[in-house]
């Protein structure tokens, strides 16, 4: 076994866990049977025994092999790169590449000190390999994840590409029958597969002129991820909406749908189909939703202390209104259903008006809005009315009739969360206005406004500190100069975040809530830049201030700021 050699070093790591009371003498000892029988290291056998979980030895590991320690359950995975090794090779010599260049492969190994191995990688990868050690669970659970999301896809696209064309004007039911056929389902059940191995939260299947491009959005933007032939289009387009439930003869008008799907890690989601009729075909877009996914809380929002002081006294309030701002894909609805979340108990009779229902939450009335039979949002709000509510949520206010019975609600004793699409929170009390609500009504019923924008992060993982041009910050950010740090991160790029240096989103807000000034404002229909400085003078931390704060707190790039909110003029 290549790594006898730090045999000694493994027998002290074994009683530093013992003697740290992580592992029993027992324990020890079938850890190091397993270790022996399986050619691993000490605390890879701890591990794979279930004696402990990954992160607590996984300091010891790389200590112990002298190789970096790479987590594949939480690295973005290069799929292209999986794919220069086969599967089954993969699995006899315990490895996995999960990135590579043209000249370097990063490759995930039980045991990175057999260089006959590596040696064998090299010639066979034709690029320097670069060992990372890990956990044996990790690794195979990674291969049938990855091998799952990729080749299957591959080899199906690679199927189809050589099948006949279509004609371009097919019957029901030769559609039906292309749908149904074995490579389309394959070919529809790998992509969304892959959309969710990837964390994407949003499919797209797009028609171009001689192929179809399928693209996925990670982190609010859209990256390339496969083509095919588009003469194939109708047949994927009338699986898709087989499984949504929806009319496979109607081409011309667009369509939504709802697809329940239970992925490889036997989690259930839904997917929200829309379809759109383009010059070249139908365009499909696919929201990917979890269906049990972990409601967030005021605590994990991103909200600064003074900001979540206001927020949770929005929510404790009995009766009102609060409104929350911004375009679509800011997280609105996250914040909302954190607020529910929170005042979710069963003293309570919660209800919700939606279009659709994203997530099901255990506890509250979730109606669905379905126009086509004269279920709107201000119908179901109207009907909740009657069903004896103490809170209300209402998906999004977006005219005149729903925006009063909404304010109704809120006066005569109810608790009414909802979202508007405006550019702040003062925005909010324009908008009502525009809608035609009378000044008194709002001034009566309006608890607060909520404006959010999401930033993305820099990447934890491979962030470093780098020197700043402090002036140049100041311009941008429009800050005093001295408040500015020497040093910001910025993220290199590596495996976890797939080399952009960006990982994951925050938001950011600002809570407005309604003072006496502001009532007094709205009572004279004042322009929102008028209520907007009423607002900050009094102690409002705008998105754009949150922002920078965020900055300079080193968690967002201030490219990133101003690419979302100087841009809007927010």
């Amino acid at each position: 076994m290549a790594n006898l050699g730090l045999r000694s070093g493994r027998m002290s790591v074994g009683d530093r866990l013992v003697s740290l009371g992580l592992l029993d003498e027992l324990q020890l000892a079938h850890a190091r049977e397993y270790e022996r029988e399986g050619h691993m290291f000490l605390e890879q056998a701890a591990v794979a025994l279930g004696y402990l979980p990954m992160a607590t030895v996984a300091p010891y590991l790389e200590a112990s092999s002298g190789y970096p320690y790479i987590e594949l359950s939480s690295t973005k995975v290069d799929l292209g790169a999986v794919t220069l090794l086969p599967e089954a090779y993969c699995r006899e010599r315990r490895i996995m590449v999960f990135a590579a260049t043209e000249g370097t492969a990063r490759v995930a190994m039980i045991d990175p000190l057999n260089l006959t191995l590596v040696d064998e990688l090299n010639g066979r990868l034709q690029r320097r390999v670069f060992p990372h050690i890990v956990f044996e669970n990790d690794l195979m659970d990674a291969i049938s994840h990855a091998f799952d999301a990729t080749i299957k896809t591959k080899q199906v696209l690679e199927e189809i590409a050589e099948a006949p064309g279509l004609e371009p004007e097919l019957s029901v039911d030769t559609l039906r029958g292309m749908a149904e056929d074995a490579p389309i389902v394959r070919l529809v059940n790998s992509l969304i597969q892959s959309a969710i191995s990837m964390g994407a939260s949003d499919l797209h299947i797009e028609p171009l002129e001689k192929t179809v491009r399928v693209r996925f959005r990670q982190d609010g933007l859209l990256y390339e991820q496969a083509t095919f032939p588009s003469t194939h289009l109708p047949a994927v387009a009338s699986r898709i909406k087989i499984m949504g439930q929806m009319n496979i003869s109607e081409r011309r008008r667009p369509l939504d749908g709802r697809i329940p799907f239970t992925a490889s890690n036997e989690l259930q989601y839904d997917l929200r189909v829309s379809t759109i009729p383009l010059i070249y075909g139908e365009k499909i877009v696919m929201r990917v939703l979890a269906k049990n996914s972990s409601f967030a809380n005021s605590t994990t929002l991103g909200f600064f202390p003074a900001q979540q002081e206001l927020f949770e006294r929005f929510i404790r309030q009995s009766h009102g209104i609060m409104l929350v701002t911004g375009p679509t894909g800011s997280g609105k609805s996250t914040t909302l259903f954190a607020a529910l979340n929170q005042i979710n108990q069963t003293t309570r009779n919660i209800n919700t008006v939606e279009d659709p229902v994203e997530y099901n939450v255990p506890g509250v009335n979730q109606m669905q809005v379905n126009p086509q039979i004269g279920v709107t949002f201000a119908a179901g709000l109207r009907t909740l009315l009657r069903q004896d509510p103490d809170v209300i949520m209402v998906g999004e206010i977006r005219d005149h009739e729903t925006a009063e019975i909404a304010v109704q609600a809120a006066l005569t004793g109810h608790l009414v969360l909802s979202t508007l699409h405006t550019n702040s929170a003062a925005g909010a009390v324009t908008r009502l206005l525009n809608m035609g609500i009378e000044p008194f009504l709002i001034t009566s019923s309006l608890i607060g406004a909520i404006g959010q924008r999401l930033l993305r992060t820099i990447c934890p993982y491979c962030q470093v500190q780098k020197a700043v041009d402090a002036k140049k910050i100041s311009l941008m950010l429009g800050i005093d100069e001295a408040r500015i740090p020497p040093t910001l991160p910025v993220g290199r790029g590596c495996d976890k975040c797939g080399g952009r240096g960006i990982k994951g989103r925050t938001a950011v807000y600002e809570i407005m809530p309604v003072t006496d000034e502001i009532r007094d404002l709205i009572a004279n229909s004042s322009p929102v830049d008028e209520i907007q400085e009423s607002a900050t003078k009094n102690g409002m931390m705008t998105m754009r201030g949150a922002g920078i704060e965020k900055v300079l707190k080193g968690l967002v790039a201030p490219d990133e700021l101003l690419r979302v909110l100087f841009s809007e003029g927010v």
